[in-house]
């Protein structure tokens, strides 16, 4: 079941997401890994800059979460995460329809260059990779992440932009 999370989940995305992240250590550039992938303080703050998670619930466990955040003319999906054990079986592509299903705006995705399974993910959902220049000029626009970030990530866009 999906449904939009609330702050008494906070501890059990804070979980998935630092689970799901493992899938990034020895991929992402080294300087870029660090563990917890995602503080506690980091989470509080993406939730405080406007990020909407929405959960999938099975057996009364989050097991995956993905977050939208709307952007002046833009809606970004961010932290999309599946727990380690519960991939391959739909939940991220539940996740990602249920929130863009009534996206009036572009939908922006950014993402790690090396996380190529993410990559194909999006893509075979309907999402295509933007040039470089372009690239850059989003990140900066959009998303508020260091240089090296920038250097080190892709965006994805969907047809309405």
């Amino acid at each position: 079941m999906i449904r939009e999370c609330t702050d008494e989940d906070f501890e059990e995305i804070f979980t998935t997401i630092n689970d799901a992240a493992m899938a990034y250590k020895g991929v992402i550039p080294e300087d870029r890994w660090h563990e917890p992938y995602m503080t506690k303080g980091e989470l509080r703050a993406q939730i405080e800059d406007g990020v909407r998670f929405s959960c999938y619930v099975d057996n009364q466990e989050i097991i995956g979460v993905m977050g939208i955040q709307e952007k002046a003319d833009v809606a970004l999906i961010r932290h999309a995460y599946v727990r380690t054990k519960q991939r391959k079986k739909g939940i991220g592509t539940l996740l990602l329809q249920e929130l863009i299903k009534d996206a009036k705006k572009p939908i922006l995705i950014g993402t790690w260059k090396a996380a190529e399974w993410a990559i194909r993910f999006y893509e075979k959902h309907g999402f295509h990779l933007v040039e470089e220049e372009e690239k850059n000029r989003l990140l900066k626009k959009y998303w508020e992440i260091p240089d090296r970030q920038v250097e080190t990530s892709v965006v994805l866009i969907d047809g309405k932009y």
